[in-house]
């Protein structure tokens, strides 16, 4: 009976021990960080790339969220990356450029055809002679090229039928010179400003306008005091999730394997998800959210983008030029 007794006991008490002991923790932990609020696209991204990631890796590997510029602000996160002292950033394209300045033939206006194009330039050969330059000349990691959405203009002052309704507009612009070269070609004056200010200077007037992913003018209730919605589609509206070298250093080869493959499943889910969400988010906006919509004829608005990627292509020099023709080959 002692024995038995005793026996209860020491089970018992193993029983609470094991109750008490924390789950194993993950070998290695990413801060994953992006400018925008946590349940916008960049949000909904990292979610299934963070759920991807302790699946592949068995929770070895733990992604923890990081919004609203927690870590880094998207101006900032590529060069913390390359300092190593932020692990991964979702940054929109065109804020990559003054990093690498390659990256600005995804921002080129009306580069790409349509979907099924953009499809091929990231998903195919271009896209990882990119991953692979972008590596080799910044130590960086492009893991996904991440949700791409058209963007939508929106001003304060009027609404857009025509190129010749641009003239005189002062519109926000990302530091990015060919997004600055664009909208001067359409007419409008330009104003560049780092994202972090860009809230206020649309709420205070000291901007008329500006153009973000049609999304993203939802998340952030740009609609509240843009009353006019302008659906140009000049830009696509790329955001790259990206990974340090010291972070990915710190991974076994078959970790590193998995997290990739992690971000490479999650930004084609992500894609499939998207895919009719811009239609829906546009009329949203202009019903619910109030904006007055035009659909304006592009034809001049190409014709001007047409000769912005025409001038950079000869300014950037070779390399630049020969990725701007694999872009355009991709749309046969």
């Amino acid at each position: 009976m002692l024995r038995r007794n005793l026996i209860k006991l020491a089970s018992s008490a193993a029983l609470v021990v094991g109750m008490s002991l924390p789950a194993a923790a993950a070998d290695v932990t990413m801060n994953l960080g992006f400018g925008a609020p946590e349940k916008s696209l960049y949000g909904r991204l990292s979610t299934i790339f963070q759920g991807k990631v302790a699946e592949y890796t068995s929770g070895a590997v733990e992604v923890k969220i990081r919004c609203c510029n927690q870590i880094s602000t998207e101006d900032e996160g590529f060069k913390a990356m390359q300092l190593g002292t932020v692990d991964a950033f979702i940054i929109t394209a065109n804020n990559v450029s003054p990093h690498w300045p390659l990256m600005d033939v995804t921002v080129l206006p009306y580069v790409f055809q349509g979907t099924a194009h953009l499809e091929r330039v990231v998903d195919g050969p271009v896209g990882d002679l990119m991953k692979k330059r972008l590596q080799e000349d910044t130590s960086v990691h492009l893991l996904t090229f991440g949700p791409a959405l058209y963007r939508d203009f929106y001003n304060a002052v009027r609404p857009i039928n025509t190129m010749a309704d641009m003239e005189g507009l002062k519109i926000r612009v990302p530091k990015n010179e060919v997004m600055l070269a664009t909208f001067e070609a359409f007419g409008a004056n330009p104003v560049p400003l780092a994202w972090s200010e860009t809230p206020t200077a649309l709420q205070t007037g000291t901007v008329d306008g500006g153009d973000n992913g049609t999304s993203f003018i939802k998340d952030m209730k740009f609609y509240e005091f843009e009353p006019h919605l302008v659906i140009l589609e000049h830009f696509v509206a790329m955001a790259p999730l990206f990974a340090s070298d010291h972070f990915m250093n710190r991974l076994s080869d078959e970790q590193r394997e998995q997290v990739q493959r992690a971000a490479t499943d999650a930004g084609a889910q992500f894609r499939v998800e998207l895919l009719n969400e811009a239609e829906d988010v546009r009329t949203w906006l202009s019903t619910e959210g109030g904006m007055a919509m035009t659909r304006p004829d592009k034809t001049d608005f190409i014709k001007a983008g047409q000769k912005v990627q025409a001038d950079f292509a000869a300014k950037r020099g070779q390399e630049f030029i020969d990725l701007v023709k694999a872009i355009q080959d991709a749309a046969d």
